[in-house]
């Protein structure tokens, strides 16, 4: 959720001053690139890897546990911290070369840095769940007190409400459980984020040269839509089947500073897929100078040009922290390390699991698609409207594998086939490229395949558990809580799911 924040009250001055600093920044940005002063500019950076993974935790019952404090102390790890929700958190991997063996090896410490974290929640009476939407969350866990004792989180919620002026509104229509069932429908209002916390994401890092961010950003937007088709993990929420990949909705709404006026006048949203192919990251920094008000405008007396002039790289705290409150689906990134900046594209439309192995080969194909895409002579987004891949986010979060996406040279075509024709082979030669092993590629890119193959993802997995019960006479909450069972079962087996069997 970015940096912790403590003050509690801003005025106008404030609101003027955090401006200010941001459109300084957004100038410093401009300079550096324009000067070379990025550590990676002109030349190629070592590939990095670099992912963080949202985790629920649920207790004895499998329901949500309002428990992250004591999960966390008990795990005692610095790489596990708090996110929004009470029955949240969050552990971050070290960023590492993407070369060799690496990425196998990555993840075999994860796996294992997760159970280790599994056995310690237990001793709390709780246990962790990778899944983009834990299945029984109802909305009664949207209450405010869910929300984690982190002043950030407290102050968000505040200063979105405070924008918006009313209740926040869900209004979800899913895709039907069976063949000629009705679609379920959520719709609801509620009067804090918590349904943000609700969306538990896989989300990774690439650090790019500044003269190659434009094309990887291009690359991943213009993924989006196949990335949630063929990776869905979120079905149900409040005890409704809704969309294949229902965190992309969810946040969307949860997070919305805009009443109705205001969505009708035209003003962007605060989670925002973007409008238009970028030149370069400058493109996405004026946007947010630009269009977005500050929700969190905690300002330094640090001038960042003042920094430049001297001959130092500025820490740039209020840019980043007013991107940290632009919640693209893609989201450029500003850091600093060891007094040298670098760029990062941050992938965020994956939900988390189903498995170590699920997010190991979703992020696999997503890296080597990205740079596959990059190398080639005639790139897609040259051939491909900004609506179609903004269009393709929201078929794929719908449907899943029966989504009908548009490709250049292929027309419409379904997430699955898209994925077997054209691009695993692309994704295949961008591995290459990277140096990853032909272990590796086989491993992850084969579990691609498995998935477009049998049609199975962890949503679709979900459904049919969830109906399999159903038809045998539970009622939709003893289902839920019943495959939610399975789930965490099969996923410390560690099978990736299209080989998941359907009870």
């Amino acid at each position: 959720m970015g940096e912790d924040v403590s003050r509690q009250k801003f005025t106008g001055d404030d609101r003027v001053r955090f401006r200010e600093q941001v459109s300084r920044g957004t100038e410093a940005i401009a300079r550096m690139l324009a000067e070379g002063l990025f550590t990676d500019q002109g030349r190629k950076p070592e590939p990095l890897l670099g992912m963080e993974v949202e985790l629920n935790l649920i207790d004895a019952a499998a329901n949500p546990s309002k428990a992250n404090a004591a999960v966390l102390e008990a795990i005692a790890d610095p790489a596990y911290q708090t996110e929004l929700g009470q029955f949240n958190i969050e552990i971050n991997v070290s960023p590492r070369p993407f070369v060799g063996g690496d990425t196998v090896s990555l993840e075999q410490s994860l796996r294992s840095s997760l159970n280790r974290a599994d056995a310690a929640a237990a001793t709390t009476g709780n246990h962790l769940v990778m899944v983009g939407m834990l299945p029984t969350l109802s909305t009664e866990h949207f209450g405010h007190h869910w929300i984690s004792a982190n002043p950030r989180y407290d102050l968000l919620n505040e200063q979105i409400f405070a924008a918006r002026g009313e209740d926040l509104e869900l209004d979800i229509t899913g895709v039907p459980l069976t063949a000629g069932a009705v679609a379920d429908r959520l719709h609801t209002t509620t009067d804090s984020i918590l349904p943000e916390a609700a969306c538990t994401s896989l989300q990774l890092h690439l650090r790019v040269a500044p003269e190659d961010f434009a094309a990887h950003w291009n690359a991943a937007q213009a993924i989006a839509g196949v990335q949630v088709a063929i990776s869905g993990n979120s079905p149900f929420l409040a005890g409704r089947a809704l969309w294949h990949e229902t965190r992309i909705p969810v946040f969307e709404q949860a997070t919305d500073t805009r009443p109705l006026e205001l969505k009708n006048q035209g003003v962007r949203p605060r989670v925002w897929f973007g409008e238009r192919w970028i030149n370069t990251i400058f493109d996405l920094f004026e946007e947010n100078t630009r269009y977005f008000p500050a929700l969190l405008p905690v300002s330094t007396d640090v001038d960042p040009l003042a920094v430049l002039d001297a001959g130092e790289i500025p820490m740039l705290d209020e840019l980043r922290l007013h991107n940290g409150t632009v919640y693209r689906w893609n989201r450029p990134v500003y850091d600093v390390l060891d007094g040298k900046a670098h760029l990062r594209v941050e992938n965020r439309v994956l939900p988390a699991g189903p498995t170590v192995v699920d997010i190991m080969a979703n992020a696999a194909f997503y890296y080597g698609l990205a740079r596959g895409l990059v190398e080639e002579d005639l790139p897609v987004w040259a051939a491909m409207s900004f609506d179609a891949a903004r269009e393709n986010l929201s078929a794929g979060a719908h449907w899943g594998m029966d989504a009908q996406l548009y490709w250049p040279d292929l027309g419409w075509i379904r997430a699955d086939e898209l994925t077997l024709r054209r691009l695993l082979p692309i994704a295949e030669r961008g591995l290459i490229g990277y140096g990853v092993s032909e272990k590796a590629r086989n491993r992850y890119l084969k579990i691609i395949e498995g998935r477009c193959v049998t049609k199975q993802t962890g949503s679709v997995w979900q459904r049919r558990a969830v109906a399999a019960r159903e038809s045998a006479g539970q009622d939709r909450p003893q289902a839920l809580r019943g495959m939610l069972a399975d789930y965490v079962a099969l996923m410390h087996e560690g099978e990736a799911v299209h080989n998941w069997p359907v009870p």
